[in-house]
């Protein structure tokens, strides 16, 4: 297994920073109340941090030091602006339920922590490539809570999904059979905060198990048995 696949699967299971690092939490919490909205953001924040890491592993050696974080946010600032003018265009009615989560993508902690520790000391390749991992990461997170909380808060699976793909997607909703409505606090804010935190402690229960499974690889029992 190359390193490349292994750091994706760990960042999609037991690594991803949204439940390790809890980085970028409040969308997340606040978003992720369905699919749709889930996967906008997901696109969005996707755009926004591969551009801005590519932009700034090109220009690693003429952004002076003592301006590297205010360089950093302007540089962010402008692929949002650009996420913000392409959902307005394009995909204007979910834009509208979450404008001002993607307008603050700028200050998601996940995205600066990227660019300030890794895409500013790589060539852009290699930033573009730890961009889409981390992405990938994030966009796992959301959409996992999203469904989750879809499913449990609403009885339903992928609904709304013509507001970004057109009247075609219309039949993609899924109904959970013989439930009419779904529980309320799962969509409410208190629900997301549940309904992360059960998914946090899935995710580091994952890691403690491998953890515990790679030290007994390392020192298995017979030669600890033969030291002794």
């Amino acid at each position: 297994m190359t390193p490349g696949i292994s750091r994706l699967g760990t960042v999609l299971t037991s690594g991803n920073p949204a439940w390790t690092s809890l980085l970028g939490l409040c969308p997340l919490l606040a978003v992720s109340t369905s699919v749709v909205n889930a996967l906008t953001l997901a696109v969005a924040t996707t755009g926004v941090l591969l551009g801005s890491s590519i932009a700034i592993a090109t220009l690693r050696h003429r952004i002076p030091e003592f301006a590297r974080l205010p360089a950093f946010v302007l540089i962010i600032a402008t692929w949002t602006t650009c996420a913000v003018m392409l959902l307005e265009a394009y995909a204007y009615e979910i834009y509208g339920s979450i404008a001002l989560f993607v307008q603050i993508i700028v200050t998601n902690c996940i995205i600066l922590a990227r660019a300030e520790s890794f895409a500013s000391r790589v060539p852009p390749l290699a930033a573009a490539r730890d961009a889409l991992i981390v992405a990938m990461g994030f966009a796992a997170a959301l959409l996992l809570l999203g469904a989750v909380r879809e499913i449990a808060g609403k009885a339903t699976l992928f609904a709304g999904m013509e507001q970004l793909f057109g009247p075609a997607a219309a039949g993609w909703e899924i109904t959970v059979p013989g439930v009419e409505s779904g529980l309320l606090i799962v969509v409410l804010p208190p629900g997301a905060f549940i309904t992360a935190g059960l998914l946090i402690a899935l995710s580091r229960g994952i890691a403690a198990r491998r953890s515990a499974r790679g030290r007994r690889t390392d020192n298995p029992p017979d030669a600890v048995e033969s030291r002794s």
